[in-house]
C-alpha cells in the first residue's frame, strides 16, 4: 500500500505544481492579453465614453476649484496663479485622455517582474527520496493512517489550488473594472486639493491591485520552500514513519497558509506600500 500512497502523493503534488505554473503564467500576463485580449477589447470599446465624460468633468471641476480657491478674483489673477491653474488643467486633461497608455506600461512592468520571480528555483513540490523510501516500507496499520492523511492532503491541495486560480481570475476582473473609471478620477486633478484627492485614491488602489501579483508570486515561492525544507526540527525523537506523518501534516498546513497569503495579497501590498 505504501507504493499506492506514494503514487497518490506524487499525483497530487503534480497537480499543485501545475496549478502554481498556471498561476505564474497568468500573473505574468498583461490584462490586455488575458483570454486572447477579448475582455480587454470591451474595455477599449467603452473607454471613449468615459473619456468624453471625463473631459467634460475637467472643466466643471476646474471651475469648482477656481471658485473654492479664489476669494478675491482681482488679487488672484496674477500671472503665476493663472499659469498654475492652466498647468493643472492641462495635466488633468492629458491624464483623462491618456490614462490607459501608462496603465498598459505599468501592466507590462509588473508582468516582467513576475516573470523574473517565476524563473527562480524552489517552485516545485515533491516528496524527498528518503521520505519516499519510508512510505514504501510502511506496515498495514501505518499505511491506513497515511492513506487517511493523504486523502485529506489531496482534498486541501485541490481546493486550495482552485481557490488560488479563482483569486487570480478575480484579480483580472477587478483590474478591468477599475481601468475605465480612471478618466473620471483624473478629471478631478484640475480642481482644488480636496476634490483632487479622488485621483490620488484611485491611483493608490490601481497600484495595489496591479502589484498584488508580485506579492502572490513571492508568497507561493516562500511557502513552497517552507515545504521543501524537509522535516521540522522537533521531529528528532520520533520514529521514521511518525516524522513523515508530521511532515505531511505540515504540508497540509503550509498549503492552506499559501492560499491565505494569495487571497490577502492586495491588503498586504496596500499596507506595505502605504497605499
Amino acid at each position: 500500500m505504501g507504493e499506492v500512497i506514494l503514487d497518490w502523493l506524487n499525483l497530487i503534488f503534480g497537480f499543485w505544481n501545475h496549478q502554481v505554473g498556471l498561476i505564474f503564467d497568468l500573473l505574468g500576463q498583461s490584462p490586455t492579453a488575458f483570454k486572447g485580449g477579448q475582455p480587454w477589447a470591451i474595455i477599449e470599446r467603452i473607454e471613449p465614453i468615459f473619456i468624453s465624460v471625463g473631459c467634460s468633468l475637467v472643466v466643471l471641476f476646474f471651475v469648482m476649484g477656481f471658485c473654492a480657491e479664489s476669494i478675491n478674483v482681482r488679487d488672484e489673477m496674477r500671472f503665476e496663479n493663472i499659469l498654475r491653474m492652466l498647468m493643472r488643467l492641462g495635466i488633468a486633461e492629458w491624464l483623462v485622455v491618456n490614462n490607459i497608455t501608462f496603465m498598459k506600461a505599468f501592466f507590462r512592468s509588473v508582468g516582467n517582474l513576475v516573470g523574473l520571480l517565476g524563473n527562480t528555483s524552489g517552485t516545485d513540490l515533491s516528496v524527498a527520496a528518503e521520505q519516499a523510501e519510508i512510505i514504501k516500507g510502511l506496515g498495514f496499520g501505518q499505511s491506513l493512517l497515511f492513506l487517511i492523511i493523504a486523502v485529506l492532503l489531496s482534498f486541501i491541495i485541490v481546493v486550495c489550488g482552485f481557490f488560488m486560480l479563482y483569486t487570480v481570475y478575480f484579480r483580472f476582473l477587478r483590474i478591468m473594472l477599475v481601468v475605465p473609471f480612471g478618466a473620471l478620477a483624473y478629471s478631478t486633478l484640475g480642481s482644488s486639493q480636496g476634490i483632487s484627492q479622488t485621483a490620488t485614491a484611485y491611483t493608490k488602489h490601481f497600484i495595489s491591485v496591479t502589484l498584488e501579483a508580485v506579492t502572490m508570486v513571492i508568497a507561493i515561492l516562500i511557502c513552497n520552500v517552507f515545504i521543501n525544507a524537509g522535516l521540522p526540527a522537533f521531529t528528532g525523537d520520533y520514529a521514521d514513519w511518525a516524522k513523515v506523518l508530521i511532515y505531511l501534516c505540515e504540508m497540509t498546513f503550509t498549503v492552506a497558509i499559501t492560499t491565505g497569503a494569495v487571497k490577502g495579497a492586495q491588503t498586504l501590498t496596500s499596507k506595505m506600500m502605504g497605499l
